[in-house]
């Protein structure tokens, strides 16, 4: 798997993860009193972040991004959808890579 379709599929993973614990574990948590939902979660989502981070730095230094790109691709793991706004632009780099 190249670094960009690797990165891609991580970052999707974490941003469902990063959705489920946002809009279905929280509210488990502090709605229906189940702390246990927000541990399971929140600790695939710390997994499935520290991954994205590696495929970050790994798709970064392979496709040499400038530093504007690579943070924006960190910044958009920080925010709910941002990583499915920013998937748009893996999709279109994907495409015109004929190596990927």
């Amino acid at each position: 798997m190249t670094a960009l379709r690797q990165f891609r599929l991580v970052a999707i993973l974490e941003g469902l993860s990063y959705l489920a614990l946002l809009f279905i574990a929280m509210p488990l948590k502090y709605l229906a009193g189940l702390p246990f939902a927000v541990r399971v979660v929140g600790s695939a989502h710390g997994i499935l972040f520290v991954l994205f981070l590696a495929a970050l730095l790994r798709a970064a230094a392979k496709h040499r991004w400038p530093l504007t790109r690579s943070l924006l691709a960190f910044v958009s793991s920080l925010v709910p959808f941002g990583t499915f706004v920013f998937d748009r632009s893996l999709q279109r780099e994907i495409a015109a890579t004929p190596w990927s």
